[in-house]
């Protein structure tokens, strides 16, 4: 029993974490109808400024603040001066933006270096709890916590603010919220910022809970996160946080039972959900 809910807090634990990046691609897309593939660089920033600011500090949230902030930043300029020459064009979307994910990848070993870097958990969040004879790690459910309150948070600005109502009204159609006086400009500018800092927060969480976070690390959570955003239904929010458990819990499974087909088995789950339901578990048709 022990093993099974270690491996179900462990599964959970890494479903959040990808959420945070997939669910970014989420309103990227359903906004703004724009393939990032440069979405992993900035989680692989977010984890690296994170990292660096909580070293350098001794301050845990003081670096997932720098994290958000670096992540929003990179944010900003990646829809102006990378994204918004190519809306509309999917082709030049995915070229453009793999090549500025393969530049991000390259900067972080120039400003820090290319090896690894070790990531500490903080002395608060170290450790474990025993309930029942089962031992529970401390940042596991801290990881999940996290993720939960960001999801809760996002989804009552979409259904019970006015700048909810704005976004999801551009989702359905921008032509009329622009006609309406809206600048629907600024409105993508939010969208984009808000999906690059949670990116930048998966990445900085990641890091004490693999301890040790690479350069490389953005385009293996970016596969990840495709994954989940076509499992859960493009521009379904809700369906990525639930995809991402999905492939979360699948992957922790299937690494401890069937260690060979843990890296095919997401990627199986997502060909089953295309054949059968091609929008995705969550996402409206056409």
């Amino acid at each position: 029993m022990d093993v099974l809910i270690n491996l179900s807090l462990n599964g959970l634990a890494t479903g959040m974490l990808i959420f945070l990046l997939a669910a970014g691609l989420t309103l990227i897309f359903g906004l703004m109808d724009v393939l990032n593939f440069a979405h992993g660089g900035l989680f692989a920033w977010g984890a690296y400024s994170g990292i660096w600011i909580y070293t350098a500090t001794g301050s845990f949230l003081v670096g997932i603040i720098g994290a958000i902030l670096t992540g929003m930043l990179l944010g900003i300029l990646t829809e102006r001066w990378i994204i918004k020459p190519v809306y509309g064009n999917h082709v030049q979307q995915i070229l453009i933006t793999l090549g500025l994910m393969l530049v991000l990848s390259e900067m972080l070993k120039v400003v820090w270096g290319p090896n690894q870097i070790s990531a500490s958990t903080p002395s608060y969040l170290s450790g474990s709890w025993e309930v029942g004879g089962v031992i529970i790690i401390k940042y596991r459910v801290f990881i999940i916590a996290v993720g939960l309150a960001v999801f809760l948070a996002v989804q009552y600005v979409l259904k019970k603010t006015k700048i909810g109502l704005v976004v999801r009204a551009g989702v359905m159609n921008k032509e009329m919220v622009q006609s309406l006086g809206i600048n629907i400009q600024k409105v993508f500018m939010l969208v984009f910022m808000i999906g690059a800092g949670m990116a930048a927060l998966g990445g900085m969480l990641l890091g004490p809970y693999s301890g040790v976070i690479h350069a490389d690390m953005g385009m293996e959570f970016a596969i990840l996160a495709f994954i989940v955003v076509v499992i859960g239904g493009m521009g379904s929010f809700s369906g990525s946080v639930m995809a991402a458990i999905l492939v979360g819990l699948s992957g922790s499974f299937m690494a401890y039972y069937v260690p060979d087909l843990a890296l095919a088995a997401n990627m199986l789950l997502m060909a089953v959900v295309l054949i059968f339901r091609p929008q995705g578990l969550f996402g409206a048709k056409g």
